[in-house]
């Protein structure tokens, strides 16, 4: 269906260290900018508990989902100067499509909540879903704004979220294996971590990125390019995104949110120490304002007054998490896994509760994966055009990105109080061969 466009009478731009200027030229877009809802991902922060590691990781959801618009606002200018379509079902670009790819972009990670992936963990809760929710609901200043375009509106760009949209050329503008969101948060990401690994050649890809029946392909010419992103972005999840202190520091926030949990039971309605608003959370009964009042800012308030709290794993959990105190941690295998009960015990000893005091956790990425008829699930592969007008699959032409197709990279982690260390018996353990 064809939406009005509004067009501002001046364009806004917003500065930007990625890109420069982002470049606002609908009346949507700013009006979905002024919303509540998304003014509040300025207070959830893109990388979460990233920061305790590395320390430029201020950055927020709101500054990536910018980019995001911004990166797919610039797809749209080059599909519709150098594909547009001529008549229906040709395969190229229909730039009616314009403005539900721009909301949808800049609303994909209104759903985010405080912590967002830590908490999505611990309260069963799926941004993905929270922002349909966002999106649909009559309830919210987004819906208000996105239903001045029209009824089905709103219903148009949440599909998009949930894959359903009618155009998958859309759909893969914002979420596939070489999209809008990830190219932007490697490149962000990279930016305020100080890390390089994320940088790639954003012009070129967008260069030799083009439209088609299926979805979205890029010219062959352009395979190195592509080929380094893929590369890129495998590098940030080592190095960065799977990082063993910022893991620490969220099996710290998790464990803090369940003693938190724990305790909120024995409170009475006008408790002093009650946690309100996580109430709802806790007893697993909230709604999208009690969502929308969350954010990394009230979470630290209550952490910075469960210091003072007389239950001490409490106490002292928010001390580890506001303080920085991480836990240290080891990696561990199948072969040798046998002997985290052993650590445990000795942890105990020491007179740790090791509910709380321990933890494993694994990270673990798909660089890369092919389209596999025999698996239930899979992402979108990347498409090579070549000058013929046939297809190749990525993989099957980069001997570099075919060696990671397919391969789950990570590692499991055991995670403990550092002040183990000091115990002699344990750290016999932690420094023999077997551990690392």
């Amino acid at each position: 269906m064809k939406y009005p466009e509004k067009l501002l009478p001046r364009e806004k731009v917003f500065r930007d260290p990625v890109h420069n200027y982002i470049y606002v030229q609908h009346q949507v877009i700013l009006d979905l900018i002024n919303t509540k809802e998304f003014q509040r991902l300025r207070r959830v922060k893109q990388l979460g508990p990233a920061s305790y590691t590395f320390h430029g990781a201020e950055h927020s959801r709101f500054t990536h989902s910018l980019g995001v618009y911004e990166i797919t606002r610039r797809i749209c200018d080059s599909f519709v100067r150098n594909y547009p379509s001529k008549e229906p079902g040709d395969g190229l670009w229909d730039d009616s499509e314009r403005l539900v790819a721009l909301c949808a972009a800049l609303l994909h990670d209104i759903g985010h909540g405080a912590y967002s992936h830590t908490f999505e963990h611990i309260f069963h809760t799926n941004h993905e879903e929270i922002t349909q929710e966002i999106i649909t609901s009559p309830k919210t200043e987004v819906n208000q704004v996105l239903r001045k375009i029209g009824k089905d509106f709103p219903k148009d760009v949440a599909s998009v979220i949930n894959h359903t949209y009618k155009n998958p050329q859309v759909v893969q503008m914002i979420s596939s294996q070489c999209d809008a969101d990830r190219m932007d948060y490697l490149l962000r990401d990279s930016y305020n971590t100080g890390a390089n690994y994320g940088n790639f050649d954003l012009t070129r890809i967008l260069r030799v990125m083009r439209p088609y029946q299926g979805g979205i392909c890029f010219d062959i010419s352009g395979m190195h390019a592509v080929e380094d992103y893929i590369i890129s972005r495998l590098q940030m999840y080592m190095q960065v995104y799977f990082h063993p202190v910022s893991r620490s520091i969220e099996v710290i926030l998790s464990k803090l949110l369940y003693r938190a949990k724990f305790l909120s039971e024995k409170l009475g309605n006008n408790n002093i120490l009650r946690p309100h608003l996580l109430m709802p959370f806790f007893d697993n009964d909230f709604d999208i304002d009690d969502y929308l009042k969350l954010d990394d800012g009230v979470l630290n308030t209550y952490f910075i007054n469960w210091l003072d709290s007389d239950d001490e794993i409490l106490a002292d959990l928010a001390d580890r998490f506001i303080n920085r105190k991480p836990f240290k941690s080891v990696a561990y295998t199948e072969e040798t896994k046998y002997l985290i009960p052993e650590l445990q015990k000795l942890i105990r000893d020491a007179g740790y509760d090791t509910d709380y005091y321990t933890d494993t956790n694994n990270s673990f990425d798909l660089p890369y994966d092919a389209y596999d008829p025999n698996k239930k699930r899979h992402a979108t592969q990347i498409e090579l055009r070549r000058k013929d007008g046939s297809m190749v699959e990525l993989s099957k032409v980069s001997q570099l990105v075919n060696a990671v197709t397919g391969k789950h990279l990570g590692d499991e982690r055991f995670f403990f109080p550092k002040e183990m260390l000091s115990n002699k018996e344990f750290s016999k353990h932690i420094n023999n061969d077997e551990l690392r």
